[in-house]
């Protein structure tokens, strides 16, 4: 483990100085080695697709799971989108002179080497490797065991492309050893590795949050809310909320709670329910919501999960400071919205949910790297300091200060 680390930390110096033509090509070539090698990755993912039967992974995780031509080809349109963004490395975000006359410039930096842990989507390696190798980083990457071969294929195939451009593998790696007790050691390595950024279940977040002496920007759990307010447009809330729980139930931007506002629930929570029942949606609803709908009973319990599932809890609500205040109790801070066209409470909505993206009238499953423009993401981060939201390119840079004196001494 401590040579790979070594390794990992002096590619970090390659990685930092690399020019941003050198980068750019280093990732098309990356893409274009995903597309010549769909049939190896397939092959490798079908491996993975068996185990997941066996181990009676649920729909929704055997959907993140499965690696198509389709979605390869995605992962590799997704690293030419970052290959296309501008260059994060050498930006200068403010300049100045002092009274003493030295120029002072604050400068985007790589932060160094980051470690990845990350569970079920094997496109994540793609994705955070290219991010990382834009902006300058090394990163370490260990995935879920359910998608061991598919993250290992996919993480050789992206270091033939960096062998080919005549860099070090160690850019782009898996850690080595994949058992609890790697991860653990891992976390410590404050000597070699400069942040971590754990992306799974509460289990992972809380035990990487609680042991790591390494820096810690968490992906935690996605327990997402939609609340459609009484001005809501009904058809507009249909499509969006149908869409926030719908369009793929296992990510960790779909609704996991329905909030309604009580003067509108006997409108819309049929109509609802019947769009629902097309995507054979298993709804949980609070007393209210069950003397309206035949549904089973939504419990304390239900309030605080991330089904990651074709599940819905609902509960209805009597204003919007009650929706605000369920939100605050029970929500992760990762993406909440508001269905309304009275834009007096909708910023009432937007100012005091404290979440990392909120959403008028809109999907909370556009919290997604790609969808902001940044080509992907490492994660979404729930944390206030540092980075919140989708992390990017941008966000994967810390900053330094140069200094540019003319013999100046300190009175």
């Amino acid at each position: 483990m401590e040579q790979f680390l070594k390794d990992a930390k002096d590619a970090s110096g390659i990685a930092s100085t690399l020019s941003g033509a050198i980068k750019n090509k280093v990732l098309n070539d990356m893409a274009d080695s995903l597309l010549e090698n769909i049939s190896r990755i397939e092959n490798e993912n079908k491996k993975d697709i068996e185990s997941g039967k066996e181990n009676n992974l649920s729909s929704a995780l055997m959907d993140r799971l499965l690696l198509n031509e389709t979605r390869i080809s995605d992962m590799a349109t997704a690293i030419r989108d970052i290959a296309a963004l501008k260059e994060p490395v050498g930006k200068i975000h403010e300049g100045w002179t002092t009274d003493s006359g030295l120029n002072i410039q604050k400068v985007s930096v790589p932060i160094g080497v980051i470690g990845i842990i990350y569970e079920s989507r094997p496109n994540v390696t793609s994705d955070t490797a290219a991010l990382c190798l834009k902006s300058g980083n090394v990163c370490i990457l260990k995935g879920g065991k359910e998608a061991l071969h598919s993250n290992t294929i996919i993480a050789q195939v992206l270091q033939e492309a960096l062998i080919k451009n005549n860099l070090p593998k160690a850019l782009v790696s898996l850690l080595p050893d994949s058992s609890r007790e790697a991860v653990a050691n891992l976390i410590k390595q404050d000597e070699y590795v400069d942040l971590i950024i754990p992306r799974g279940g509460s289990a992972l977040i809380k035990y990487i949050s609680s042991n790591a002496s390494v820096p810690v920007v968490k992906h935690d759990k996605g327990l997402c809310h939609t609340y459609i307010h009484k001005d809501a447009n009904i058809q507009k809330a249909i499509d969006v909320s149908i869409n926030a729980k719908c369009r793929r139930a296992g990510i960790c931007g779909a609704m996991e709670t329905m909030l309604v506002d009580n003067e509108i629930a006997t409108t819309i929570l049929p109509l609802l329910k019947d769009e629902f029942d097309k995507y054979n949606t298993e709804l949980r609803g609070c007393d209210k919501t069950q003397a309206i709908l035949d549904i089973n009973k939504a419990d304390s319990s239900d309030w605080e999960e991330e089904y990651l599932d074709n599940i819905l809890s609902i509960k209805i609500v009597e204003n919007v400071k009650e929706a605000i205040s369920h939100i605050r109790q029970y929500g992760s801070d990762h993406s909440d919205a508001i269905i309304t066209e009275n834009y007096t409470d909708a910023e009432t909505f937007l100012n005091s949910v404290d979440s990392a993206c909120v959403y008028l009238n809109a999907s909370t499953q556009f919290t997604d790297g790609g969808q902001f423009g940044f080509g992907a993401e490492v994660g979404i981060s729930t944390n206030k300091l540092h980075a919140r939201g989708p992390m990017g390119i941008n966000e994967l840079t810390t900053y330094k200060f140069k200094i540019l004196g003319n013999g100046q001494t300190r009175p």
